[in-house]
């Protein structure tokens, strides 16, 4: 199977679960269920995934997967905000929070084991972040400053992500509080 057929199921996979999610909860929602959903076998499911949490992976991982592209494509000597402004990610569309990604990190607050997958999500995330910025730097990856630097941007886009699916359609678009994040990082922690 070609890695985009496999991209592909992995996402049919990731929509199914987020419904069943939505509509029985994740304790009465079954591997069985998720397969069932898509027309695959179960155990055909367990080879894309290891457990029926982690079955929501991929549609977690869409928007850092984004950023990571962004800051790869970062030219030296532009701040950060300024790049991600000229780029186009923070406009009216830009990293918005779509459904079923929204509805997934509302269900985190209330699943625990959601939570953990949107976490080690972010934490892998975190790790792909420090690589880049250590490059941009000279440095390695575990250096202190750069692993500094990648978790508060983690954490930024992770609590702006959250306030967009929280909020909804009455709230603030996603570009909007990934800027509003990313401006008071630039601005550090001086005198208020």
């Amino acid at each position: 199977m070609t890695e985009r057929r496999k991209r592909i199921v992995r996402l049919q996979i990731a929509r199914a679960a987020v419904e069943l999610f939505a509509e029985k909860g994740v304790a009465g929602t079954t591997g069985d269920d998720i397969a069932h959903a898509i027309g695959i076998s179960t155990r055909t499911l367990w080879r894309y995934f290891p457990n029926k949490e982690g079955c929501v992976r991929p549609l977690l991982t869409s928007g850092l997967e984004e950023m990571a592209a962004e800051l790869r494509g970062w030219p030296r000597g532009e701040s950060l905000v300024d790049h991600l402004d000229r780029s186009g990610l923070f406009g009216q569309d830009g990293g918005q929070v779509v459904e079923p990604v929204a509805s997934l990190i509302r269900m985190t607050g209330e699943e625990p084991a959601l939570m953990a997958v949107w976490l080690d999500v972010h934490r892998a995330a975190e790790g792909v972040f420090a690589e880049i910025l250590a490059d941009r730097r000279g440095v390695g990856p575990d250096d202190f400053a750069v692993r500094v630097r990648a978790a508060a941007l983690n954490a930024a886009l992770r609590a702006a992500a959250e306030e967009q699916a929280l909020r909804g359609a009455d709230g603030p678009p996603m570009g909007a509080l990934l800027r509003s994040a990313l401006v008071a990082l630039e601005e550090g922690f001086g005198p208020a």
